[in-house]
């Protein structure tokens, strides 16, 4: 068999455990369940052309264990598994006339379905006996969040056996087997494409543009050339901000509404006073610079299930979460296993963020021998910058920052904020103003005329504070807009004899 025999003659040792363990999961299945009970979900991407393959490779290797032979050759292009195909009209021309061809070149037994997903399998699986379906799921992928190799389908869907024999495969896993069978794909893979959805959300991976001042057309590298797998979706549109994306939600920016963060540290030695936390004003700061508002701060002991608990809480009441601390290798470091439990996936080995630490702390790093290396499966985004040894973590709304010391936070803020510009990880709005005034008039005499300025200004911000007991009555008033905090400053003043307060810059 041409796919088999391509594996094999390979030097890539990589994509050869890759290819066994796949065909292994195949086997499995065909052990389990009749060639006539199982199906193939194909829809003309990356993915699941591999999948095509590799359930050819597995029918044959099948084939040939079941006559006690190992040279089956008679009808290789033999191909007995219904195969499902979801047409749709926001479907690119290109995807469909590949699945068409490949459905001729391999006798593919198509059931075409224009149904919405659900509904064309009720109706599909009401009226064939089909016990299990192969997707081309991988860790990453949206849909991956909590499967196996093998999982029942979810509550309310049409009760099938999920099998996923690629899983575990990365981005360049999948370029790998299709380069070293030498397999047709669509040939959008070659113009830049690299995660296809519908024509409405989809365009070249600007990661792959080709610069050319002579000439105003863009042209691109092909999809195999992208150097970091993490970034494949690149190339899909990103979502209104007044949608929810990844479990954050945007507020409409042309309201007055405020977004909103909190921020975690977690550290046993902060709660112990060991340590005196610098981290956490500083973030203050900065977010209030980008407009945001802190809403709490809180620390929290080196143990997954209270970092897991106190992410919980936030994520869902804040629009974004900041935490840090307990990240790294030791047997206190749980910042990441909480935030996975928090949202409920498990931890799973990421292939390019193994990369980055790699280069980072050299072989000391693998997949299977260090936690560092696993991160919250299906909901993590690696933000990269150029000046970050190791990109940042992005879970849904929480952001894992690995910072040690204000300077390391200073960098990784400013990295985060120019990225942000270009993709909109971080909304950025108008940063909040502030005015202080000091005076030594008393609590009492300066309490009223405070609490009325509150009920005026509920936009507003208006508080005070002492540096000592017997230091002046610091007034702060902070919002967006300056001319509003001018005036409800020279409404305090006026309540009083000139010269009871003093401006502080």
């Amino acid at each position: 068999m041409e796919i088999d025999k391509a594996i094999r003659e390979c030097a890539d040792s990589r994509l050869k455990t890759k290819y066994s363990n796949a065909i292994s999961v195949i086997k499995r299945a065909f052990a389990l369940y009749s060639i006539q009970e199982v199906a193939l979900s194909f829809n003309g991407g990356k993915d699941s052309t591999v999948l095509l393959h590799l359930l050819r490779a597995g029918y044959f290797l099948h084939r040939a264990e079941e006559s006690c032979s190992q040279d089956v050759v008679d009808g290789e292009n033999t191909f007995p598994i219904r195969t499902i195909y979801f047409e749709s009209a926001s479907a690119f021309p290109e995807i469909n006339s590949f699945t068409y061809e490949a459905a001729a070149t391999y006798n593919l037994q198509m059931d075409i379905i224009r149904l919405d997903f659900k509904s064309g399998l009720e109706a599909l699986l009401k009226a064939n006996p089909i016990r299990a379906i192969f997707l081309g799921v991988r860790i990453g992928d949206p849909t991956a969040v909590g499967q196996e190799q093998f999982s029942p389908s979810s509550p309310g869907w049409p009760a099938f056996m999920r099998v996923n024999p690629i899983l575990d495969w990365s981005y360049r896993d999948v370029w790998a087997f299709l380069l070293a069978c030498k397999v047709r794909y669509c040939s959008l893979y070659d113009q830049g494409y690299t995660s296809i959805g519908s024509i409405h959300d989809t365009v070249p991976n600007a990661l792959l543009c080709i610069s050319d001042s002579n000439n105003s057309e863009e042209k691109f590298k092909p999809a195999y050339l992208l150097p970091d797998g993490r970034l494949e979706r690149a190339g899909r549109a990103k979502k209104q901000l007044s949608s929810i994306s990844n479990g954050l939600k945007f507020k409409d920016l042309n309201s007055d509404s405020v977004l909103t963060a909190s921020v975690i540290a977690v550290g046993d030695e902060i709660l112990f006073g060991t340590v005196e936390d610098k981290l956490r004003s500083f973030l203050c700061r900065k977010l209030h610079s980008i407009g945001w508002a802190v809403l709490l701060l809180a620390v929290t002991r080196n143990d997954v299930d209270s970092v897991a608990e106190e992410v919980e809480r936030r994520k869902s009441t804040n629009d974004m979460v900041f935490i840090y601390g307990g990240v790294g290798p030791l047997h206190s470091d749980v910042t990441v296993a909480g935030v996975a439990k928090a949202f409920g996936v498990r931890l799973a080995p990421d292939e390019e963020f193994e990369e980055h630490l790699r280069h980072l702390i050299a072989e000391k790093c693998t997949g299977d021998k260090n936690e560092m290396a696993q991160l919250p499966e299906g909901i993590t985004e690696l933000l990269h910058h150029e000046q970050l040894p190791v990109p940042l973590i992005k879970c849904g709304n929480v952001i894992i920052l690995t910072a040690t010391n204000v300077a390391e936070l200073d960098l990784q803020w400013d990295c985060l904020i120019e990225s942000a510009k270009s993709n909109g990880d971080l909304v950025l709005m108008a940063p909040f103003v502030s005015k202080s005034l000091a005076t030594t008039l008393s609590d009492v005499e300066i309490a009223q005329p405070l609490s009325k300025l509150r009920l005026q200004y509920p936009d507003m911000n208006i508080g005070g504070y002492r540096g000592s007991r017997k230091g002046p009555l610091i007034v702060r008033f902070e919002g967006k807009d300056p001319t509003r905090i001018e005036a409800a400053s020279q409404s305090l003043c006026q309540n009083f004899h000139s010269g009871a307060f003093s401006q502080i810059e």
